[in-house]
């Protein structure tokens, strides 16, 4: 009997920690503007470094630090991709960024899930949105956004890894207009 009441308290006291930690992570959320970051992306085994600034609701800028000078943008609205020798153009709302460039999307969907702390350092909340599954993670003691897991427009799993997170810069306006398609042939 004293087992079961331990555990019912075990679970109890559990739920409170989390909740508590929703409060807080959404309260950072709500105070967040703009984030700029190192990144690790790796898409089914294939690692790409760069750094990236996104802008809430739903604008991205990411410079990769590869030779073929890859660049990510997304205006709100679209999201393109740049090198040296392709372009490619997509509409936001059908790739899995979509959701995670808007940060009342995430706000809500972290209010309506259960999430879970891993290793008591990360938050992770799991959910699945028009056919997109994305886990998202946080860091437990400063609530920054560290990373995310979905998988791409072409079905490949595709992690991101955050680091050296700088919060609510002054910001070029113009960094997330859409670069021109001029491509050698």
């Amino acid at each position: 009997m004293i087992k079961y009441i331990f555990s019912i308290l075990l679970i109890f006291f559990s739920n409170q920690a989390l909740a508590n930690v929703k409060t807080n992570l959404i309260a950072s959320l709500e105070n967040i503007e703009n984030i700029s970051f190192d990144f690790e992306q790796n898409i089914n085994g294939k690692i790409e470094t760069g750094k990236c600034i996104i802008k809430y609701p739903k604008k991205i800028y990411c410079n990769y630090e590869l030779s073929n000078q890859k660049t990510l943008t997304s205006n709100g609205k679209s999201l393109a991709i740049k090198t040296k020798t392709s372009y490619f153009l997509y509409p936001l709302d059908r790739t899995p960024l979509n959701l995670i460039l808007d940060k009342n999307f995430l706000i809500e969907k972290i209010k309506t899930s259960e999430g879970r702390i891993i290793d008591k350092k990360f938050i992770n909340f799991k959910f699945i949105e028009n056919d997109n599954e994305i886990n998202i993670f946080f860091n437990k003691k400063n609530y920054d956004l560290i990373g995310w897991q979905t998988l791409d427009i072409y079905q490949n799993l595709s992690i991101t890894y955050l680091s050296k997170i700088i919060k609510n810069q002054n910001l070029d306006k113009n960094l997330f207009t859409l670069p021109k398609k001029n491509i050698p042939k």
